[in-house]
Formats: C-alpha cells, sequence, structure tokens
C-alpha cells in the first residue's frame, strides 16, 4: 500500500509534497462551488474509507492528505488526489 517511486509531479502535478503529506489548495469562483466540491469529495472519501485533513474559507479549501494509520502516503491518498482534482474540474470546468 505504500508509495514507492511515485514521481508526484507527473501523477498529480497540482499537489506539493510537504514531508509526509500532499497539499493543495482548490480556489474557486465562490462558496457554493467550493461547498459542491467539498460535498463530491465527501461523498468519494466515504466510499473508499479514505478522509482528508482539510479546511474551508469562503470560496478556498485547503485540502493534506497523508495515511496517518501508515505514517506514509499510500496509494489511498493519490487516488484521493486524483478524484479531487477531477472534482474541481466539475465544479468549476475553466
Amino acid at each position: 500500500m505504500i508509495v514507492d517511486g511515485l514521481n508526484i509531479e507527473n501523477e498529480i502535478p497540482l499537489w506539493v509534497l510537504e514531508g509526509k503529506t500532499i497539499q493543495r489548495e482548490f480556489v474557486f469562483k465562490n462558496f457554493k462551488q467550493a461547498f459542491e466540491f467539498m460535498t463530491l469529495c465527501a461523498g468519494y472519501a466515504e466510499e473508499i474509507d479514505h478522509h482528508p485533513d482539510w479546511s474551508n474559507s469562503w470560496n478556498k479549501v485547503s485540502v493534506s492528505l497523508s495515511t496517518h494509520s501508515a505514517g506514509v502516503l499510500t496509494k489511498l491518498d493519490i487516488q484521493l488526489a486524483k478524484a479531487m482534482d477531477a472534482f474541481a474540474s466539475q465544479v468549476s470546468p475553466n
């Protein structure tokens, strides 16, 4: 499950590796879009039983992903990051 040899820049180029986490800030046009994004992410996170550390301030959603039980990044983090990227494009296609 632990991600060895992953090239973050190729797999999830909009995310930044910070220690044992990957992070990204999503910016939307307004609060409604940010909330819609969070709702989509929450549903998917429940499906895969993997939940983000995140915060929301009006049109911004700051996300940090790590598998705390493993103490490292795992495939679940990468899977959720890719899904979040797709949800952001779905909510705000521009």
